[in-house]
C-alpha cells in the first residue's frame, strides 16, 4: 500500500532479481487488500489460496475436522503497524533470513498464515471454528507431558532426546508460541481436547 494506491509487488530483472511494483488491478486481490487498513508504504502478503483450500475441502466434509497447524497471526496481529515489512521469510539449510533473492533456487521461501482468513472461509462455507490456540497450549492439553513421564525409566540418553524435542515444539522462543493450531468442523458436538484451555479464538 502507497500513499498513491494500491500496488502488487512482483520480481523484475536488472542484473539481478529486483522488486517489482505495478499497480494493483480490480479483482479479488484488490478487493481484499482494500479491507486492509494500513499505513502508506505498507508492505504486506495477501494469500487467496490458503482460504481456497479451506472451501475446497469444507465440501468433502460431511462430518469431521479440519485441523491446520502453521506459524501465523490472527488478522490484527498479522496486519499491525509494526509490521509493515510483512512476514516474508527464506529458509537455507535451516537458517531463516529475510533476503529471497539470496542464493535463488537453492532456499525455501514462506510467509505467515492469516487465521482469520482461514477461520472465515470455514464459516462461510458452513464449518464451524472448533478452537484456536498455540501449539503448545495445543499439545498440553491433549498430554504431551504426560508422554514424557511414560518414559521416565528410559536411558538417560533417549529421555534427553525426547524431552529436547518436547522443548522445541513447546518452548515460545522456539515452535510453541508462533505456531498455532486451529479447528474448522462440521456434525462436531463435543468440545476438542486440545482446545480445553487457553483458546484464543477471541483473537481471530
Amino acid at each position: 500500500m502507497a500513499t498513491n494506491g494500491l500496488f502488487e509487488r512482483g520480481v523484475g530483472w536488472k542484473d539481478e532479481f529486483v522488486w517489482s511494483e505495478r499497480p494493483l488491478p480490480p479483482g479479488a486481490l484488490h478487493d481484499t487488500a482494500q479491507e486492509i487498513d494500513a499505513q502508506p508504504d505498507y508492505v504486506s502478503e495477501i494469500s487467496l489460496l490458503a482460504p481456497a483450500l479451506v472451501r475446497s475441502l469444507s465440501v468433502a466434509l460431511c462430518k469431521g475436522a479440519l485441523l491446520l497447524v502453521d506459524y501465523g497471526f490472527g488478522r490484527r496481529e498479522y496486519y499491525h503497524p509494526q509490521r509493515s515489512g510483512g512476514t516474508l521469510m527464506s529458509h537455507y539449510r535451516h537458517r531463516a533470513h529475510d533476503d529471497p533473492f539470496f542464493l535463488p533456487g537453492l532456499q525455501d521461501l514462506t510467509a505467515h498464515v492469516d487465521f482469520t482468513a482461514i477461520a472465515e472461509a470455514g464459516i462461510d462455507s458452513g464449518l464451524t471454528l472448533l478452537g484456536y490456540t498455540t501449539q503448545a497450549q495445543f499439545l498440553v492439553n491433549c498430554g504431551i507431558t504426560g508422554l514424557l513421564e511414560q518414559h521416565a525409566h528410559d536411558a538417560a540418553t533417549a529421555r534427553i532426546a525426547l524431552a529436547g524435542g518436547v522443548q522445541k515444539l513447546l518452548s515460545p522462543a522456539e515452535m510453541g508460541e508462533l505456531f498455532k493450531v486451529i479447528a474448522l468442523g462440521r456434525g462436531i458436538d463435543e468440545p476438542l481436547l486440545g482446545f480445553a484451555s487457553g483458546d484464543k479464538s477471541r483473537l481471530l
